[in-house]
């Protein structure tokens, strides 16, 4: 065959392209599992992080089979609720079964349109509620999860990831502890409009202490980033709300009860 002409050139780079084209499906579909356990162990290791269970830094020094074992040992039922709040189904608890971004993803479209929505609650032995956010930074998605106290509205901590933010100014939303710090303690305005706040300055202060529950400073010189959080962070809780709203009610009877009883 003669190597120059242009038929040879078509055939050896269509078998050359086909070739490619095999090894690279044959790599990822061999890494498929590998892949989806470490997006399922960092998922996990996200929330634990939110409930206050360890740092980030710890659940990765652990390794996927101890972060698995930790979460199992430690959370008490998971299930998904809709716009009511009302209970739709259990997530599997042998499997581990979570939300991970890519799940937040497809359910985000159903929050930010106000369509039907089916939304995880991962419950702990200690009371803590951890519940997902999603939404879109800079560059690009970025998620995350809050935990809250057995009140409903009380934020236990926080953890926030992200795809491409910019390295030392959005970033920080996961980079920074100080700023995931600023949540602990703060309070979810569940059916109020927003329900959460992150503003250039935080809430207004008199003697050094804030007048609102429901707001952090913003990152500086993160603008976009911040918004983004704060987009998400409203949307998502928003779509919690009557859930949240119903467990604040089961709580407050269940004190009530319990003074009477005393």
């Amino acid at each position: 065959m003669n190597t120059n002409n242009n038929l040879y050139t078509v055939i050896y780079t269509t078998i050359i392209v086909v070739i490619v084209a095999a090894v690279l499906a044959f790599v990822s579909q061999s890494l498929k599992d590998r892949q989806e356990a470490n997006e399922k162990a960092d998922t996990i290791s996200q929330m634990l992080t939110a409930a206050g269970f360890g740092t980030k830094a710890e659940f990765q020094a652990m390794g996927n089979a101890a972060v698995l074992e930790t979460y199992g040992e430690q959370i008490a039922e998971a299930f998904t609720v809709d716009a009511t709040g009302a209970k739709v189904a259990d997530l599997d608890l042998a499997g581990k079964e979570v939300y991970s971004p890519s799940r937040l993803k497809a359910q985000n479209y159903n929050v930010k349109g106000g369509k039907s929505v089916t939304l995880p609650v991962f419950k702990f032995k200690n009371g803590i509620t951890v519940v997902p956010v999603y939404g879109a930074g800079l560059w690009g998605p970025i998620w995350g999860y809050i935990a809250f106290e057995a009140d409903g509205c009380t934020i236990r901590g926080a953890y926030f990831d992200h795809e491409s933010e910019t390295a030392g100014l959005g970033a920080k939303i996961k980079d920074d502890p100080d700023f995931q710090a600023e949540f602990i303690g703060e309070k979810a305005a569940f059916g109020e409009s927003p329900v959460f706040e992150i503003v250039k300055g935080g809430a207004p202060k008199v003697d050094g202490k804030s007048v609102q529950d429901n707001k952090i400073d913003a990152i500086t010189g993160a603008t976009m980033t911040s918004q983004g959080l704060d987009a998400a962070i409203n949307a998502w809780l928003g779509a919690y709300a009557a859930y949240f709203e119903a467990q604040a009610v089961s709580e407050s009877s269940v004190e009530t009860q319990t003074a009477e009883e005393e």
